[in-house]
């Protein structure tokens, strides 16, 4: 190498070096990193729609909200108006999807875990084996990979002109479907 070239090298050395000096004395790296809640949003949406699909390309889960808001600190998202909706029949025999719906909700940030918070509805059409069912309760666990969710709050259940209440619950939503009533277990029942 020429001297020639190795001053250009310098040069630039000498310029990086300075800048990044400067840089450090004015603080201005600090500020910037300073401007942002510890617990802020990093995107939303309107209108936010989720499909998860199972093993054979059919849809099995769709998560809808309002407005969805995620956050970066500890990736949790959160939900205005969810709907989740959760699909078990197979396309030769399909069955009415179960639809659960909230005031506001919170995703865990693996996905696993949906927090329905606030007056939430669960209803599932009638089929020609089973009647329609409305449930209501109040914050709801969903775990939408094992088709479960469970609450310690009231919940009543509606089917037909039958109305059962109790203290907690936990529901199964594939086949087969359970759903149990934990306490203080209550009903009217039609009579035929």
């Amino acid at each position: 190498m020429s001297l020639r070239e190795n001053k250009t090298y310098l040069y630039l050395a000498i310029v990086a070096a300075a800048s990044w000096i400067l840089l450090n004395l004015a603080g201005l790296d600090e500020v910037s990193r300073g401007l942002l809640p510890a617990h802020s949003p990093d995107y939303l949406s309107k209108g936010y729609t989720k499909w998860e699909m199972n093993d054979v390309g059919t849809l099995k889960n769709k998560l809808l909200a309002d407005k969805m808001t995620h956050y970066s600190d500890d990736r949790e998202t959160h939900l205005d108006k969810p709907v989740f909706l959760s699909f078990s029949g197979k396309r030769a025999d399909p069955v009415p999807p179960w639809i659960i719906g909230a005031e506001s909700g919170l995703l865990s940030a693996d996905g696993k875990l949906l927090l329905l918070n606030g007056k939430v509805t669960i209803d599932r059409a009638g089929t020609t084996s089973a009647r329609p069912l409305q449930i209501k309760s109040s914050n709801l666990k969903v775990r939408p990979e094992t088709s479960y969710a469970e609450t310690d709050e009231w919940a009543e259940l509606l089917s037909s002109s039958n109305r059962t209440t109790g203290i907690g619950m936990k529901l199964t939503f594939v086949q087969p479907v359970r759903l149990e009533l934990l306490s203080d277990v209550k009903g009217k029942y039609e009579t035929k």
